[in-house]
C-alpha cells in the first residue's frame, strides 16, 4: 500500500501526472468561467468569475477545453455519462444554446417541460403543467391574467430573487415584434435563429393587425432559459427552449470580480479610472450570497423586487387576454 500511494504522489507530482488531474477535475467536478455580458445583471455582473459544479444535473459528457470536443459518444443521446435531476423553476444553470454548439450560457429556469410561457409588453408570465388549482394555491397573492381558460402567473421570479428586474423599458417584446415583421417582409421564416440570422422561439398572437403577446409550450426535458436582466437577454425567447443533454450544471461560487468598461453600476461606461477594480464583495459567494447583495443594493435604493411599469400590487388581478 505505502508503494501504491508513493506511485501515485510522483505521479502526480510530474506533469503529465499534474494534467490528468486538472482535466479530471475540469471534466467531472469544476470549470471556471467568465461571464461576459450583462444578461444577468443584476445577480451576475459581467466581469464575475466563477466556478461552474458540473455534476449538479448528472455528469454531462466531458469536452476538451477550447476546442470543445466531446470525450466520449453520446450513447445514451442525453448529453450525459450519468443521468441526473433536471433544473428546477427559478435554478440558474450553465449550458450550451441550441444554436451555439461551442459556447457556454448561464441564464435562469423560467419554465420546464409542459410548461407554458406568455410574454406581454409587461412581462413575462408563467403557467405550470401543474395547472390552474397550483397557480391558485401556490400563487394566490401573485398578479394572475388568463388566458385562453389557463391562469398565468406574472413572473414568479421577481419576489425571491432580487436579481430579477425588467429595468431599462420593455425593449425585449418590441425587439421580438420588429424580428416578426420584418422576417415576413423579408419573406422568411421568422421561426429560424443561427449565429448568423437572428429569429424568434414564440408564437405571436395577434389582434387587431398588432400583436398582444407571445406564446411557447415548453416540450418535455426542456428548460425556458431568460437573462435576469429581462429586457437585455438574448435568451429562450429568441433562441428556443434547452434540452437536457445541452446542460452542464449549476454556478457554484465567484472566485475573483471585477469591473469592466460597460459596467454601468460603477460609472465604468464614462470614468476610466473605474474599469478593472475589484468587486471584493463579490469574492468567494455563492448564488445565495450574490442574492443577497442584490437584495441589500435593491433595499438601499428603495427599488422594489418588482420594477415595472404598471399592474404591480400584490392583488390578485384576473383578466383575459384575447387567444385568437
Amino acid at each position: 500500500m505505502k508503494a501504491f500511494f508513493a506511485t501515485l504522489v510522483r505521479f502526480s507530482s510530474s506533469w503529465t501526472g499534474t494534467i490528468v488531474i486538472v482535466l479530471l477535475l475540469i471534466f467531472f467536478i469544476a470549470q471556471a468561467f467568465t461571464i461576459p455580458s450583462r444578461s444577468m445583471v443584476g445577480t451576475l455582473y459581467e466581469g464575475d468569475f466563477l466556478f461552474v459544479k458540473k455534476f449538479s444535473y448528472g455528469v454531462p459528457i466531458p469536452r476538451i477545453p477550447w476546442i470543445e470536443l466531446p470525450v466520449f459518444p453520446d450513447l445514451k443521446g442525453n448529453g450525459h455519462i450519468i443521468e441526473g435531476a433536471r433544473p428546477q423553476r427559478g435554478d440558474i444553470v450553465v449550458f450550451i444554446p441550441p444554436h451555439s454548439p461551442k459556447q457556454y450560457y448561464v441564464k435562469r429556469t423560467f419554465a420546464v417541460g409542459g410548461d407554458e410561457v406568455v410574454f406581454t409588453p409587461k412581462g413575462l408570465y408563467l403557467h405550470p403543467r401543474e395547472g390552474n388549482d397550483y397557480v391558485l394555491e401556490h400563487y394566490k397573492d401573485e398578479n394572475l391574467i388568463e388566458v385562453g381558460g389557463k391562469i398565468f402567473v406574472f413572473d414568479p421570479y421577481f419576489a425571491k430573487h432580487f436579481g430579477v428586474n425588467n429595468h431599462g423599458g420593455h425593449s425585449a417584446f418590441f425587439e421580438m415584434s420588429a424580428l416578426y415583421q420584418g422576417t415576413l417582409l423579408a419573406n422568411k421564416s421568422p421561426y429560424q435563429y443561427t449565429q448568423e440570422k437572428r429569429g424568434i422561439a414564440m408564437e405571436p398572437i395577434i389582434h387587431n393587425e398588432q400583436i398582444e403577446f407571445f406564446r411557447t409550450r415548453i416540450a418535455e426535458d426542456e428548460f425556458f432559459m431568460i437573462g435576469d436582466n429581462r429586457n437585455n437577454s438574448e435568451d429562450s425567447r429568441f433562441w428556443g427552449s434547452v434540452p437536457y443533454k445541452n446542460i452542464i450544471g449549476k454556478p457554484w461560487f465567484t472566485y475573483f470580480s471585477m469591473n469592466l468598461a460597460g459596467s454601468i453600476e460603477s460609472g465604468a461606461t464614462h470614468d476610466t479610472r473605474q474599469r478593472y477594480s475589484v468587486r471584493w464583495e463579490r469574492m468567494f459567494k455563492g448564488i445565495d450570497g450574490l442574492e443577497e447583495l442584490a437584495r441589500i443594493h435593491a433595499n438601499d435604493h428603495n427599488q422594489p423586487p418588482m420594477s415595472i411599469a404598471s399592474d404591480t400590487s400584490r392583488q390578485i388581478s384576473m383578466r383575459t387576454l384575447d387567444s385568437k
